[in-house]
């Protein structure tokens, strides 16, 4: 989780900073007051379709059989500074008030029970981020995405340790991605002016545990005027990553296995990954009105040993933020 502020000198950084870009540049830095609470809602929606190969080998019961299910977390965080410092590290407060998640019943499957994710509403953890955008202190969110990683598995270990299907890694993408956008400007001081691009990487969360990651390519789109000031849009663009940063969070620790169709798939393939984005950014507050990501993941599974089918996967991931408050 990043954030940006302004570190000039001056009565009013951010502002002498301005004056001080390009004709057409602009200053992209996010800004918290004292005692502000921003609050918004997250959602993340997946669609998963696997599609059995219709072999002889292949379970009678699944044989060219198309199982699909649907998994939706809705979330509301509010953000509170309790040491904001434009000059030195500022201290971020995260809230979560509400978290509800809605997920079809698995073919064959037991019914779906309380997700992880659902015991976090009440949960708080402090962020401290340095003026120029980088993470000084996450350990109070590392600490609880350990904790609610550790929710997703059932309290019965006679048969070894069983992890339920979770949404543990959407508020991962959630949370520790914010503002992710703006941190990721090369230099940042100098604005950026419209189609101008940059890259990142972001998480990719999927119902099974895999540890993938999307190569982001941002471009700021336009400069759209509206009643709250001038807003940037900027536009995203996904594809798959070779990697996964090692300093990424991981919910789970040692040997498990999965509930459900995913606890027998394996030796999962990504053929291709693709998508887009759209942020809007209040240049004039400092903020994240809202953003929407979508993409899409074909992937190739393989059954075990004496089963010669080849399962292809598809699924389908939106992951939305709006400022409610």
């Amino acid at each position: 989780m990043v954030a940006v502020f302004g570190i000039l000198a001056g009565c009013h950084p951010r502002a002498q900073q301005a004056e001080d870009l390009r004709e057409d540049s602009h200053l992209l830095t996010v800004d918290f007051q004292d005692g502000q609470t921003l609050e918004y809602k997250f959602v993340s929606s997946r669609e998963t379709q696997i599609v059995w190969d219709p072999t002889k080998s292949a379970p009678r019961s699944d044989r060219g059989v198309v199982s699909q299910f649907t998994e939706l977390m809705e979330m509301v965080v509010a953000y509170t500074p309790i040491e904001a410092d434009p000059y030195g590290l500022t201290t971020i407060k995260a809230t979560c008030k509400s978290v509800k998640v809605t997920r079809t019943r698995q073919p064959r499957g037991r019914p779906a029970g309380k997700d992880a994710v659902e015991s976090l509403p009440g949960k708080t953890f402090n962020i401290t981020v340095s003026p120029a955008g980088d993470i000084e202190d996450n350990s109070q969110l590392d600490e609880l995405i350990r904790e609610i990683g550790e929710k997703a598995f059932r309290s019965d270990t006679t048969r070894g340790r069983m992890k339920e299907q979770d949404m543990v890694n959407d508020f991962v993408a959630a949370q520790w991605f914010l503002w992710d956008s703006i941190s990721s400007i090369e230099e940042p001081s100098e604005g950026v002016s419209v189609g101008q691009t940059w890259k990142s990487k972001l998480s990719v969360p999927t119902p099974m545990v895999m540890r993938k990651a999307r190569d982001v390519v941002y471009r700021l789109d336009e400069i759209r005027q509206s009643e709250k000031g001038d807003l940037a849009v900027i536009r995203s663009s996904y594809t798959l990553a070779e990697a996964a940063p090692r300093s990424w969070p991981i919910p789970y620790s040692g040997r498990f296995q999965m509930s459900g169709p995913f606890g027998f798939l394996r030796g999962y393939r990504v053929l291709n990954l693709a998508g887009e984005g759209e942020e809007v950014f209040n240049i004039a507050a400092g903020r994240t009105e809202q953003y929407n990501q979508q993409y899409q993941i074909q992937m190739q599974a393989s059954l075990p040993i004496g089963i010669s089918a080849n399962p292809r996967i598809n699924i389908k991931q939106k992951l939305s933020m709006q400022l409610i408050q």
